[in-house]
């Protein structure tokens, strides 16, 4: 027991500090790219170092949820990668110690992990989202730092443009300066030009005080015109002259109340209380529309005005009116009225229809939201842990620590996450999806896979031996190919040729009769050939039969028996019996035509290759038996 404790403790020991680099590395580069996704909103704002130092503070609780699996599939990867290249986890198991037992520390941290990302998802994270997209919506609404460019028109002062040809960067004098002011609107611009100028801010920093010297001004004066074709103008040439201009560059803070109320400000309780409200909305909007709905009355469009008075009484009393008949038996003029008043009352219907759809689906929008933020508070947590059964059975697997192999797999799979999980959000979020299915969707597709890793690393299996592949890929698509066998410099036990013989003889007789068999013509029709036997045992015997004969006739010391020996084909019966020889399977893949007729084919074109196989078996054992009745060794 002593022993497994400090086993346990050496396993955290290792993961520990490998977690906590991976996870500050993988939250710093999530930093990064959110940086650089809203560095146009930050730059040239003026902002101060606190204000940038609480946003980015925000912003790294924000990105905590996804820097979390990725650390964690990352760690847990390099871990078991450096203990199995190290052969540390060699050396465990060879104590008798099973894999899940050497992670069951491990799991029960991440299970602690990922049970506190809940908790941190459902009362930190809306508290962390409120405060982080308030200040960015702040930011957002604070005018820009006062910084004109040469020979390029500026227009971050609302309502006015301005064009400098050259500053002095000491003295702040502007050259050459046209200021358009549209602030006014358009037909009352002011147009100044000016030799030079300058730009202070008042204390308070709500004005820009425009000095500007040697110049004049252009104004329209629309409001004291007297005929419509001539508007009055005013022109002034001037010395020096100043211009107030409103230009609020204070920092205020604003939008967290409206935040408040978003989706993401809220923990599980209040979306479901959120949510349940706004059913009951949308109920009570589809029972309005239904009870609206039923009291219209089309048949009002098609009745005069003058008889219109008393119509539910009229109408109750009368059996159904024939509107065709009804409308051929009307005035041009009352038809004519009556089209028109159909067309307005369609038109109309057709308006409050899709306002009331626009409304409901807004409404559902927003219910799909919080659904979605509901979910998500479980699938991240839940992705800790399947990334941890990911990246632990993958490390011991592919047994390569560092960060070279481990970063690349991490990435990639992490990748494959964030794609399928952000086409989910964008399903559910559009309604094409449940957001139930929406928001799963990733932990389905990797779960799986977390699952299979772990039972083959529990197995020893070597999933990723690029070896097994080739020798797998090689006997389904493989070469003929020419039939390796070393020939053996020792010889313990001598060939018995009397039972060489005998086994050439059977194994002609069977090559025989599986080359009559697959040779028939009479089996060669579609159903036929699903009707009768494969003859997969017999072909499995004929294969062992006659490697059991090579390695009899390898232990000769001749050298022509050797060199008989490596004419014998490969048969590669493993291509030819990929169906098993039982009826019921035969007959269901027979009637399901789009499988069995690929099969078919794909079975008689390897038979056809087998009768020649056949045919190269039969003169080899004819040949070698020739050749030892020679010899007189039987």
């Amino acid at each position: 027991m002593l022993r497994i404790k400090k086993l346990y403790l050496f396993v955290l020991q290792t993961f520990l500090p490998i977690f906590f680099m991976t996870f500050f590395i993988s939250l710093f580069i999530l930093l990064m790219q959110f940086l650089w996704r809203y560095i146009d909103d930050l730059v040239g704002k003026g902002l101060s170092v606190s204000v940038l130092a609480e946003l980015f503070f925000y912003a790294t609780l924000n990105l905590v949820p996804m820097a979390l699996p990725l650390s964690i599939l990352l760690a847990s990867l390099m871990t078991f990668g450096n203990l199995g290249e190290s052969l540390e986890l060699l050396a465990m198991k060879s104590a008798g110690i099973s894999l899940i037992r050497i992670m069951r520390s491990l799991i029960i941290t991440l299970i602690i992990i990922s049970i506190g990302s809940f908790f941190f998802q459902n009362n930190l994270m809306p508290k962390v989202q409120v405060k982080l997209w308030g200040l960015m919506y702040a930011v957002r609404q604070k005018s820009p730092e006062l910084d004109i460019p040469e020979r390029v028109f500026y227009d971050k002062i609302e309502g006015y443009n301005m064009y400098v040809e050259k500053k002095n960067p000491v003295t702040g004098t502007l050259y050459n300066v046209m200021l358009y002011d549209f602030s006014r609107g358009f037909e009352e611009a002011l147009v100044i030009s000016a030799d030079s100028a300058t730009l202070k801010m008042t204390s308070d920093k709500k004005f820009l005080v425009f000095s500007i010297l040697d110049g004049e001004s252009f104004e329209n004066l629309p409001s004291q015109r007297v005929s419509y074709e001539n508007i009055p103008y005013r022109r002034e040439t001037f010395k020096k002259k100043q211009i107030l201009i409103p230009f609020d560059a204070n920092f205020k803070r604003s939008g967290n109340e409206m935040m408040q109320n978003q989706y993401f400000g809220k923990n599980i309780s209040e979306l479901r209380q959120s949510i349940d409200s706004m059913n009951v909305i949308i109920d009570s909007i589809n029972r309005e529309n239904a009870k609206s709905a039923s009291m219209v009355t089309p048949l009002n469009s098609f009745v005069p005005n003058e008889e219109k008075r008393n119509d539910s009484i009229r109408f109750s009393a009368f059996t159904p009116i024939n509107i065709d008949s009804l409308y051929k038996e009307t005035e041009p003029t009352q038809k004519a009225e009556a089209l028109n008043k159909a067309v307005a009352a369609a038109t109309s219907a057709k308006q409050e229809i899709e306002y009331k759809y626009f409304m409901i689906g807004a409404q559902e929008g927003t219910i799909n939201r919080h659904y979605i933020e509901w979910h998500k508070k479980f699938t991240l947590s839940f992705a800790c842990l399947i990334f941890f059964f990911i990246g632990a059975p993958l490390g011991a697997i592919i047994r390569k620590g560092g960060l070279g192999m481990p970063v690349v797999l991490s990435v990639f799979l992490f990748i494959l996450y964030y794609i399928i999980d952000s086409a989910g959000y964008k399903l559910a979020r559009d309604g094409r999806w449940e957001p139930l299915e929406g928001m799963w969707l990733s932990s389905a597709v990797l779960l799986p896979l977390g699952v299979f890793l772990t039972y083959k690393a529990v197995r020893d299996s070597s999933i990723l031996n690029s070896e097994a592949y080739a020798l797998f890929f090689k006997k389904i698509f493989g070469k003929r190919g020419q039939r390796e066998l070393a020939q053996k410099e020792l010889v313990i036990y001598n060939v018995d040729y009397n039972r060489a013989a005998e086994m050439i003889e059977n194994l002609t007789d069977l090559s025989s009769e599986l080359k009559q068999q697959f040779g028939n013509k009479k089996r060669s029709g579609y159903v036929s050939f699903w009707s009768n036997s494969l003859h997969n045992r017999e072909l499995f015997r004929l294969n062992t039969n006659l490697e059991e004969l090579i390695e009899e006739m390898n232990n000769s010391k001749e050298q022509q028996i050797y060199f008989k020996l490596l004419e014998y084909p490969l048969l590669f019966v493993e291509r030819y019996s990929i169906v098993p020889d039982v009826k019921w399977i035969k007959i269901s893949l027979a009637i399901v035509f789009p499988v069995g007729i690929p099969l078919f084919l794909y079975i008689r074109h390897h038979q056809k290759r087998l009768i020649t196989q056949f045919d190269t078996i039969i003169r080899i054992n004819t040949e070698l038996l020739s050749h030892i009745n020679t010899k007189k060794y039987v």
